[in-house]
């Protein structure tokens, strides 16, 4: 397997409720940077979801489920957080040590800053903005174990390595996209948005595989859109309370 120069994040905390239920090596988590409130996830037609909301400054929060270094290629509107190249699985990533996470806060600038991630109507997305919107409103990380050498027994060849999944299918069109109203709101995207400090380092990462082991991905819009498409129903209106219910008289008490 070839070496891959991969980024490795300055910042390693314990993280929290992930976007992924069933995740097997990484979780996956979006985090509102103004309230530090994680967004919600809801499930649909078996997709994840997250409503954002325009203007709003987020974060993905990655953690590795793993006792091994873990090697997580991160894409945003299908490109790559760290080189801006038109995103793919074998591309540079960030990688987290064992049970380690991470905080991703935008677009890698250089090895001390990022550019802000924040929500904004499509036009004013990174991805359209340099003539790339077709994937706007997805995020998605590739995780990868990293390769250990075999371990030799005493009298056989014991050949170690993780669980290799092959990459699934591309997913096929949202049905929902048709039900999208004519009165729906502009598609989110994902803005260039201020410097942010965050050091990061470069280090060496062989991965044990081509395939990533994992594939976690998100899709997102705003509160309106998503409820447009049915993927989060409309709340039902409370009723208005009623100062004067009956004209009854006083009862007695009981």
């Amino acid at each position: 397997m070839k070496s891959t120069l991969s980024i490795l994040a300055a910042a390693l905390f314990s993280c929290a409720a992930p976007a992924a239920e069933a995740s097997m090596v990484a979780d996956l988590a979006i985090v509102n940077r103004s309230t530090g409130e994680r967004l919600q996830t809801y499930r649909h037609a078996g997709r994840l979801y997250v409503a954002g909301k325009p203007g709003d400054r987020y974060a993905l929060e990655i953690r590795n489920r793993t006792g091994e270094r873990l090697l997580t290629v991160v894409s945003v509107d299908g490109v790559n957080v760290v080189s801006g190249e038109t995103a793919s699985a074998s591309q540079r990533g960030y990688v987290l040590a064992p049970l380690g996470s991470t905080e991703i806060a935008g677009w890698r600038k250089s090895s001390e800053e990022v550019a802000a991630f924040y929500f904004t109507a499509l036009p004013d997305s990174y991805a359209a903005r340099t003539s790339r919107p077709t994937n706007v409103g997805v995020i998605g990380i590739a995780a990868f174990r990293e390769y250990r050498e075999p371990v030799v027994a005493s009298q056989e060849s014991v050949l170690g390595g993780s669980r290799m999944d092959a990459a699934p299918a591309a997913p096929a069109a949202n049905k929902t996209e048709a039900k999208r109203s004519a009165g729906a709101e502009e598609r989110l995207g994902t803005g260039h948005g201020e410097r942010v400090h965050a050091p990061a380092r470069q280090v060496e990462f062989r991965k044990a595989s081509e395939r990533p082991d994992e594939i976690i991905t998100v899709y997102y819009d705003s509160l309106e859109n998503l409820r447009a498409q049915g993927i989060i129903p409309r709340l039902r209106p409370r009723p208005t309370p009623n100062p004067f219910p009956t004209d009854r008289f006083v009862p007695d008490p009981s």
